[in-house]
């Protein structure tokens, strides 16, 4: 993902590099990602399969699309299968777990990707973006596009997974400090395009007079957008996205978008598979900490053609 001679920017409390010779790299690496038909899972686990098999591992890539009953199967299946490592996107912060302890009792390292589980110690890392950041950023260009007086609405992602609630009360953070703005309206729709925009219906029949709808990724940003466009409300009403899919940088582009905040899903998966590779070798993955964090980026039409690849951004 990332082209040879490319600067990537971005910020990470640790991004481990590769210490040891590829030469004797080995076995099965299993990927289990959410939702492949999303862009940001697809590359999570392209960017992984790829740097697995540059490193001299065989990979697949598995879809649990937010069902724990088959990220249970998945993990049953790479304990089967002999997995030398997993890479893992939880499912449910909670639900997830039962899974990593029946990966780590069969002696098979677990690294976590994007999400997190609600208990330490079990996997050997979770990598995540800085949702926390990348909302506080997010929500100040918000205010920058909306303004600060008015009714606005959210999208709220997938309850089970922490970033949908990290990502709101980061919005809240900010918007909150301005007292003319007054949020009329929330609606949970689980990260999806779909639900995204029969949300924003609803939200629309009930709170006709709003400015703006802050999102906690870009597909519910996107339904919205659908949404509002169809009620030829798009001028009146300014959308801020999450994640830097390739789709929300091409509506920023056509001026429907106005910014999206990148997460480094390219930067973090290939360095979750980096460590699990030093795990396998030398048992430990070479960084400071289990959780690691890493910076988001916010993209507005000011930069926007310097994304040149999905969820790269360059110079």
């Amino acid at each position: 993902m990332i082209k040879k001679g490319m600067r990537v920017l971005f910020a990470a409390t640790a991004v481990v590099p590769l210490l040891f010779s590829t030469a004797w790299a080995e076995g099965l690496m299993t990927i289990i990602v959410n939702d492949p038909s999303n862009p940001y899972w697809y590359t999570e686990g392209e960017v992984a399969k790829a740097t697995a098999e540059k490193l001299g591992y065989t990979a697949n890539v598995a879809a649990h699309k937010g069902d724990t009953n088959t990220e249970s199967n998945l993990i049953d299946t790479a304990i089967t299968n002999k997995s030398v490592a997993i890479i893992l996107d939880p499912a449910n912060a909670d639900g997830s777990v039962g899974a990593v302890k029946k990966a780590v009792a069969a002696g098979i390292p677990v690294i976590l990707v994007n999400a997190e589980i609600n208990q330490e110690g079990l996997a050997k890392a979770q990598l995540v973006s800085n949702n926390a950041q990348g909302a506080a950023i997010g929500a100040q260009q918000w205010v920058e596009a909306v303004g600060d007086k008015g009714k606005y609405v959210e999208l709220f992602g997938a309850p089970a997974d922490n970033n949908a609630a990290t990502r709101s009360n980061g919005y809240e953070t900010v918007l909150t400090q301005y007292p003319d703005l007054e949020k009329v309206g929330r609606e949970v729709a689980d990260w999806d395009r779909t639900k995204g925009h029969a949300k924003m219906q609803s939200l629309l029949q009930a709170n006709p007079d709003i400015i703006g709808v802050i999102s906690g990724n870009d597909e519910m940003a996107l339904g919205a957008i659908a949404a509002l466009k169809e009620a030829g409300k798009l001028e009146q009403v300014k959308v801020g996205g999450f994640d830097g899919s390739p789709d929300a940088v091409a509506a920023i582009k056509a001026g429907e978008l106005q910014y999206t905040v990148l997460q480094p899903v390219a930067v973090f998966s290939e360095a979750a598979v980096k460590q699990a590779d030093n795990v396998i070798k030398t048992g430990s993955t070479g960084a400071d900490s289990e959780k690691q964090l890493f910076d988001c980026l916010l993209i507005t039409k000011d930069n926007v053609d310097k994304y040149t690849a999905p969820f790269v951004l360059s110079e």
